[in-house]
């Protein structure tokens, strides 16, 4: 762990270093992205512009100089996979003004729970596509500028440190495999990319319901041959009570929130085709469950820096660190909701990140492209738990944690010919978990009460993908397979946890995750205004991470847990043998003058495969996983209308406690007052919908966020 951290120092340091470099211009050929145009002109769904958006036009004297872009551009083979992108000003112009409500645009795109994160326990926010979830831990990638943002050591995701402003475009790859990217897509790739063109002052301030402020500022300037920019952002509030009104008692209170981020980035020119790129982004997060003593959040700071060279050949490379600092407090509420009572104080979960990825393209000439490279991360951390309480006071600790390594080496080949496109892909991984270890004492006398160091392991997995693609006029007909594969993450392996009086126990054993998948699909666009985007597909994900219910307590102690309270679920972590998936997914697009239509719908069909314990499960549909998600967005000027609809879930994996489906109501209304300034009105959940998130053994309702009125006002000063 020393080494660790000593090495995150280092990268650190030299990305502060290069923030003070004067930094280059970017020339762009993409106004939503810092990439290529899109293959064949096919343009992703939701990445349209308001028709008077100019594009970047770069005119170069001989002897100037000038990168093309912070990233290498898409590849030719992208036009045989889904893809879809959100563009610029949908980031923020959602009306919670959150990166995840955005998210919420394409349908089939889950987190574990409804909430947000405002509301949400932190650990419960991992994403995944396609309905494989079942589980907490991210199965989608994801990426900020090509590092990977899921906790180092639980695999979910704090999307308050992702701030609307920084963002230029989201761009959300559907179906797993993504061998160039790394391990970890198994649903999906979903792909952050930071603004490139900031000037001037951009800033925003707001007033909500339930005393909730908003605020954030970025500038940005070019700063000799380069640009640059620094921002801050800044979001409280009173919350709201999460369980259902006819349900609460005198324990239950509002779950306030308080969350802040900074982010510097910056480009320098090397030489004339090469240039260096530093970011810097560091975060505060606090939330509480609607409860006395049920804090949680954390802490973090990244650091990366990134080379790329655009010329003959083509080449980028990237070095990173991230470092995590969670805590959390569950709590046990009498049968009355009168009383709360401590069970486990999660006090300190500190965690490090560290990778490197190498990427060439040589060259080929136009209608070909090879991709070769290679890619490292390590993950350590551990937690640190107060539990097992007795009169207020806890009796026990515990420390569970470990490491893990993934070393990958990538090749792929895309080809244009005539009207078709083809790629393939394959890729080797050797990973490795070491240093695991659940140790419980008592607090009084130190004793010695678990001690599990499960043995060192290490594997190798190969994955890869392909697709094919035919254009014919404005039509596009694709089809692609891929195979994809996670490690488990560390929380998984060696952390026992507790939610209410239900508790499950880790599972050091635990195997990683493979996803074999295919899909067809038809695209058709008409110039920049309509567009059709048509999928169907099936996944099947084998070896699943599942929470398994194994028992219903009567009062009992349990293997990995301990005590379970008469009612309680006891779970333990298992792989079971798969969860099959299947569906379909439609998305569109619709101009016609200043209004602007754009939807999408999915449908999944998702069940588990199971047997010997897990055998229950078997047929069942995997927690926490819609078959029906749909969304749409109307634009006129400057008002927006968005309705969503997501289908009945349920809660636990065996099926026996239901979510109710919802339909909400979003909207938001901007208009000028000046040439810089704009009064924005926004309500979230207008109807005031019952957004069902969890429900407890003993049948408390928790809800989702309830209706939000926001008023504010938004300067823009180039």
């Amino acid at each position: 762990m020393a080494g660790c951290n000593s090495m995150a120092r280092v990268i650190l340091t030299a990305a502060a270093l290069a923030l003070s470099i004067p930094v280059l211009a970017q020339s762009e050929s993409n106004a939503t992205n810092e990439r290529a145009p899109c293959p064949r002109g096919l343009c992703d769904t939701f990445s349209r512009l308001p028709d008077d958006t100019p594009l970047p036009v770069t005119t170069l004297s001989a002897d100037e100089i000038f990168v093309i872009g912070a990233t290498l551009p898409n590849p030719i083979g992208d036009a045989a996979f889904s893809i879809i992108s959100i563009r610029p000003s949908r980031i923020g112009g959602t009306a919670s003004g959150r990166v995840e409500d955005a998210l919420r645009d394409v349908a089939g795109l889950t987190q574990f729970r409804r909430t947000d994160a405002r509301s949400a326990n932190a650990t419960s926010q991992g994403a995944t596509l396609r309905g494989l979830g079942g589980n907490a831990s991210s199965r989608a990638l994801l990426l900020l500028d090509g590092v990977p943002q899921t906790d180092p050591f639980g695999g979910w995701v704090t999307w308050p440190a992702f701030a609307p402003e920084r963002l230029s475009s989201i761009r959300i790859t559907r179906g797993g495999g993504s061998g160039s990217a790394g391990p970890g897509a198994l649903a999906g790739t979903i792909e952050f990319d930071s603004i490139w063109d900031a000037q001037g002052l951009r800033a925003l301030a707001a007033y909500g319901s339930r005393n909730a402020v908003e605020g954030s500022a970025l500038y940005g300037a070019k700063l000799g041959g380069g640009s640059a920019f620094i921002s801050a952002n800044y979001a409280r509030g009173d919350g709201f009570i999460p369980i259902e009104r006819t349900q609460r008692g005198a324990a239950d209170i509002a779950a306030p929130y308080e969350q802040a981020s900074i982010a510097a980035r910056a480009v320098a020119p090397l030489t004339q085709h090469t240039a260096l790129h530093a970011s810097l982004l560091a975060f505060t997060d606090r939330r509480t469950r609607g409860t006395a003593l049920s804090g949680n959040g954390g802490d973090g700071a990244d650091a990366s820096v990134r080379m790329v060279h655009n010329g003959k050949w083509d080449w980028s490379a990237l070095g990173y660190a991230q470092l995590r600092k969670f805590q959390s407090r569950f709590v046990a509420i009498d049968g009355a909701r009168a009383n709360v009572t401590q069970t486990v104080d999660q006090y300190n979960v500190p965690s490090t990140g560290l990778g490197a990825r190498f990427e060439m393209r040589p060259p080929l000439g136009a209608s070909a492209q090879l991709r070769i490279g290679g890619d490292w991360r390590r993950v350590t951390g551990q937690t640190n738990e107060r539990f097992t309480y007795v009169a207020g006071l806890p009796t026990r600790l515990r420390e569970a944690g470990g490491m893990s390594d993934t070393v990958g080496a990538f090749a792929e080949l895309s080809a244009e010919r005539g009207n078709f496109t083809l790629t393939g892909g394959a890729r080797l991984d050797r990973w490795s978990i070491r240093d695991g270890r659940l140790v419980e004492r008592t607090i009084g006398s130190g004793a010695l009460l678990r001690n599990e160091r499960p043995a060192n392991r290490k594997g190798t997995q190969t994955t890869g993908r392909g697709g094919l693609a035919y254009a014919a006029g404005p039509f596009t007909l694709r089809s692609a397979a891929y195979i994809g594969w996670r490690l488990p993450t560390l929380n998984e392996l060696y952390r026992p946890f507790r939610v209410g009086a239900d508790a499950t126990a880790a599972n050091a054993a635990l195997l990683p995750e493979r996803m074999k998948g295919a899909e067809v699909g038809v695209d058709w666009q008409d110039d920049d205004d309509r567009s059709l985007r048509l999928t169907l597909f099936t996944n099947r994900l084998t070896d699943a991470i599942a929470n398994v219910s194994l028992a219903t307590s009567t009062g009992a102690v349990f293997p990995g847990v301990g005590f379970v309270a008469a009612g309680g679920v006891y779970r333990q972590r298992q792989n079971v043998r798969a969860i099959a998936s299947k569906g379909v997914e439609l998305d569109a697009s619709w101009r016609v003058g200043e209004m602007q239509l754009s939807g999408s719908y999915a449908y999944t069909d998702a069940k588990v495969r199971s047997v010997g314990l897990a055998a229950p499960l078997n047929a069942l549909a995997p927690a926490q996983v819609p078959r029906h998600t749909a969304s749409a967005t109307i634009s006129w000027k400057g008002l927006s209308i968005t309705p969503r609809y997501v289908a009945a879930q349920f809660e636990d994996d065996l099926n026996r406690r239901k979510l109710r489906d919802a339909f909400t109501l979003d909207t938001s209304l901007s208009f000028p007052l000046s040439k810089q300034i704009a009064l924005n009105l926004r309500a979230e959940n207008l109807t005031n919908t019952q957004i069902d998130a969890a429900v407890s053994a003993t049948g408390i309702t928790e809800r989702a966020s309830p209706r939000t009125f926001w008023i504010g006002l938004r300067l823009n000063a180039d």
